[in-house]
C-alpha cells in the first residue's frame, strides 16, 4: 500500500478520489518551514451533494451488515494505521507542526485505538427491556440514523477525526466527513487505508475545504441527519443555529479554559512534571490543556520559581529533531492570534514571567511559526486573558488561600471542559471534584483517558458527550417496541 500523497489531494467520494467541482484548491503549508507542500480541494455545495448521494446509496447495505462483519473491517483499519505509523506520523507533523515523537507516541496510536475500541464495542452494544408485570414487554431497538456528518479540528487531526468516524461507522451509519483544511493530509491517507481494509464504497466520504464553504454546506444539507463537531465555540454556535430549526441531532465539543488546581499537599515532583506537560503539550493546542494554574498561597512562590525554571528548559525547534519538546504552531493566522493574546495580557496588567516572544530559527525552519512557552502572572479571574481560550503555549498563574477561593476561581470561566486537582487528601479531592463545573476531572494526573467514559463539557464547552456507549447511542436512534402479552 502506497501512502505517498500527490501534490494535489482529492476528495474521497464513493470510493474514488475526485477533484473539487470548482477546480479550486487551497495551499497546504508546513508551519515549521513555511513551505507550501501540497494543495487541498476547496469544496462546496456540489461536492457535498455528490458525497451525500454516495452515502445514501451505500446506507441500506452497510446498515444491514452484521456487527461482526463491521468489526472485521474497522479492526483491519486499526491494524493498517499501526502498520503505517511512521508515514502517518510524518504527515501529521508536516501538517500540524507538532514534534514527530509526539505524533508517533500519541496521535497515530490513538487513531488506531479509536477504530479498535469501537470495532469491538459494537459487538457488545446492548439495549434495554422492561416488563410491565405480566401485561406487556417493552424492548428498545437501536438503529443507525442514516447519513451523518463528522467535522474535526486541526490540533489533533487524525486522533479526533477517527474519534468521530469510528463510532458512526460501527453503529451502521454512512459518513460525510470534513477534516480541517489546515491539516488535511492524514485524513486523505486514511481514505487509502479504508479502501485497502475493504470498507465498501460510499460508506465513508471525506471532503476537504473551508468551514464556510464546505462545512456549512454539509451541516445544512437536508439529508444529513446528525452532526458531530469539534472546534471553536464560535463555529459551534453557528452550527447550532443552523440545525436547531431542522431538528437534527447534534454533538458539539467546543473550547476550554481549564483550571489546574494545586494544593500544598500535592505530590510535588509528579505535579511539576505533569503541569509542565498539561500547560505546553502540542504547543498548548489541546482543548484539555490546563491554561489557568491556581496554586495554594503557601507554595505559590516555590511553584513559580521552579515552574519558570523548568519551562525555560523546554527546547523549541524543528519538529523532526527528537530533542525538541516544542514544535511550531499550526498556521500564520493562529500564530498572530496567540501573539496578539500575549500583547493583550500585557495591556491588562499581566507580567510575563518567561517567554512571550516569537522565535526565529535558522536552516530548514527559517520561516517557521514558533512561539516561546509563556507564563503570565498578575491577572485577575475576570480579565479576557483568563476568560478567553488562547489555545497556544500560554498559561497564567494565580494564588489562592482557601479551598473555597480555589473553587471560585476555577468556576469563574464561561467554559467547563476539564479540570485537574492536585492533593493527597482523598476527602478534599472528592469534595472539590464534585463542585468544579467541568465535564472531566483529573485527580493527580492529566490526559489519562479510558475510552469507555463520557467525554464532553459544561457551559460554553459544548453539548452532549462522546466516547463509549454515549457515542454509539448518539449515532443510533432508539425505538421502543411494546408487545401486549
Amino acid at each position: 500500500m502506497n501512502l505517498n500523497a500527490p501534490f494535489q489531494i482529492g476528495n474521497f467520494i464513493a470510493g474514488i478520489f475526485q477533484p473539487p467541482v470548482s477546480g479550486k484548491y487551497i495551499d497546504n503549508v508546513n508551519p515549521a518551514t513555511g513551505e507550501v507542500y501540497s494543495q487541498t480541494p476547496d469544496s462546496g455545495e456540489s461536492d457535498v451533494a455528490e458525497a451525500v448521494i454516495a452515502a445514501k446509496a451505500a446506507f441500506p447495505l452497510w446498515s444491514a451488515t452484521p456487527a461482526e462483519s463491521r468489526f472485521k473491517i474497522l479492526n483491519r483499519i486499526a491494524e493498517l494505521i499501526d502498520e503505517n505509523l511512521d508515514a502517518l506520523a510524518l504527515a501529521e507533523t508536516n501538517d500540524n507542526g507538532k514534534p514527530l515523537w509526539l505524533s508517533k507516541m500519541v496521535d497515530i496510536p490513538r487513531a488506531s485505538s479509536n477504530f479498535r475500541f469501537f470495532a469491538t464495542g459494537i459487538m457488545h452494544f446492548s439495549t434495554e427491556s422492561h416488563s410491565m408485570e405480566g401485561r406487556a414487554v417493552n424492548y428498545t431497538l437501536r438503529q443507525p440514523i442514516g447519513v451523518v456528518c463528522c467535522i474535526s479540528p486541526w490540533n489533533l487531526p487524525l486522533y479526533l477525526f477517527t474519534w468521530k468516524i469510528a463510532p458512526a461507522l460501527a453503529a451502521g451509519n454512512c459518513v460525510v466527513a470534513k477534516p480541517s483544511e489546515v491539516t488535511p493530509m492524514t485524513a486523505y491517507l486514511l481514505s487509502i487505508i479504508c479502501s485497502e481494509a475493504g470498507l465498501p464504497s460510499g460508506v465513508l466520504n471525506i471532503l476537504h475545504g473551508t468551514g464556510p464553504g464546505c462545512g456549512s454546506a454539509i451541516v445544512a444539507h437536508p439529508e444529513i441527519k446528525a452532526i458531530s463537531f469539534t472546534g471553536s465555540t464560535r463555529a459551534g454556535k453557528d452550527i447550532a443555529s443552523t440545525v436547531a430549526p431542522m431538528f437534527k441531532k447534534v454533538s458539539l465539543e467546543l473550547g476550554g479554559k481549564n483550571p489546574n488546581i494545586i494544593f500544598a499537599d500535592c505530590d510535588w515532583e509528579k505535579m511539576m512534571r505533569t503541569t509542565l506537560q498539561s500547560s505546553f503539550s502540542n504547543q498548548g493546542q489541546i482543548c484539555l490543556c490546563g491554561s489557568r494554574i491556581l496554586v495554594e498561597e503557601s507554595i505559590y512562590e516555590k511553584f513559580k520559581t521552579e515552574f519558570i525554571a523548568r519551562t525555560k528548559k523546554l527546547t523549541v525547534g524543528d519538529p523532526l529533531d527528537e530533542k525538541n519538546r516544542q514544535g511550531a504552531v499550526v498556521s500564520k493566522l493562529h500564530f498572530d492570534k496567540v501573539l496578539g493574546c500575549i500583547e493583550l495580557a500585557k495591556e491588562e496588567g499581566g507580567t510575563i514571567l518567561t517567554g512571550g516572544n516569537a522565535i526565529k530559527l535558522t536552516g530548514r525552519c527559517t520561516n517557521g511559526l514558533f512561539i516561546e512557552p509563556t507564563i503570565i502572572e498578575g491577572l485577575g479571574p475576570n480579565c479576557r486573558t483568563n476568560m478567553e481560550e488562547i489555545f497556544g503555549p500560554v498559561v497564567t498563574i494565580q494564588p489562592f488561600k482557601t479551598e473555597e477561593e480555589a473553587l471560585q476561581l476555577a468556576n469563574t470561566s464561561d467554559y467547563g471542559l476539564s479540570a485537574t486537582i492536585w492533593t493527597q487528601d482523598v476527602s478534599r479531592a472528592n469534595r472539590v471534584a464534585a463542585k468544579v463545573h467541568s465535564g472531566i476531572i483529573w485527580v493527580n494526573c492529566w490526559l489519562l483517558r479510558d475510552l469507555r467514559t463520557p467525554f464532553g463539557g459544561f457551559k460554553n464547552s459544548g453539548v452532549g458527550r462522546e466516547g463509549g456507549w454515549d457515542a454509539l447511542r448518539f449515532f443510533t436512534e432508539p425505538k421502543n417496541v411494546c408487545i401486549e402479552l
